[in-house]
């Protein structure tokens, strides 16, 4: 159980980052709301209760890892950090601006706090595996977390890690798949069906947990129960809702990829309140 102080810190930290996500994208006039909005409680407890960082040494050796492998939803990332303390959240604004260092999918040589540039969808828990591997190798105390859209999963490349994931028995890997249940061309499993995720990772030699993405106990129960397992990988599927906090854009695939104009940006806004 966790109590209502801590509830009620997560809770704020998840509003505001909606919040600059929503502020972003307007400003921006570009990008992808729906996928970001999904993630935000669950980058709450990641920046505010479970890992390991320190804004003051970004690249710090010891500090638990972060790969967003569906760097699209980089509006999510990026408030999470600012909400942290890594750079500025007047920066936010500059999001997709030219010159910004914001740009629209995370680069880890210019932005603080991130630590591998992504975007092209697939490669994230390859990378979020090579990282876990050099933490056993080195016998270092680090996690790392990976977070995957459910679209993405349709990636063949995905489960090529995955094998990898398994037989190098990478129990500081913990994967978290966001599963919205609609990617840019509709459901997924309209699109490209991975269901069952569940029994697909099970068949990988995952430990797999299922819980409901935008419960933040259920969330912080599942990172807790990722860290007792040993020599195996982690993946929690994270039940969630795209477009979530925001009315007209909740489970509406058209708000995959698209700015709110004025009116839906002060509704959304009033929203998040």
């Amino acid at each position: 159980m966790i109590d209502s102080l801590e509830y009620n810190n997560l809770q704020n930290h998840a509003k505001n980052i909606r919040r600059n996500i929503v502020e972003m994208v307007h400003s921006a006039s570009s990008g992808h709301p729906g996928g970001s909005l999904s993630i935000a409680d669950i980058l709450s407890v990641l920046y505010f209760h479970e890992m390991n960082v320190n804004v003051n040494n970004p690249k710090d050796e010891n500090r638990d890892r972060l790969v967003l492998s569906k760097g699209h939803c980089s509006p999510a990332l990026y408030s999470a950090l600012a909400e942290k303390g890594f750079f500025p959240e007047e920066d936010l604004k500059t999001f997709r601006k030219i010159d910004s260092y914001l740009q629209g999918h995370p680069d880890m040589k210019k932005i603080p706090g991130v630590d591998m540039t992504s975007g092209s969808l697939g490669q994230g828990l390859s990378v979020a595996n090579g990282m876990a591997l050099a933490g056993k190798l080195d016998k270092k105390n680090y996690r790392v977390y990976c977070i995957m859209g459910d679209g993405e999963i349709e990636e063949g490349q995905i489960w090529e890690a995955a094998m990898s994931s398994s037989k190098y028995k990478l129990d500081n890997l913990c994967a978290i798949v966001d599963n919205n249940n609609l990617q840019i061309d509709g459901k997924i499993e309209d699109v490209m069906s991975p269901y069952p995720i569940d029994k697909k990772f099970e068949s990988f030699g995952f430990n797999v947990l299922k819980i409901d993405g935008h419960n933040f106990e259920e969330i912080i129960n599942a990172f807790d129960e990722a860290k007792k397992v040993k020599e195996k990988p982690t993946v929690i599927i994270a039940k969630t809702t795209k477009g979530k906090g925001v009315s007209y854009m909740e489970n509406q695939v058209g708000w995959h990829g698209k700015a709110p104009n004025d009116e839906e940006y002060k509704i959304a806004l009033e929203d998040l309140k």
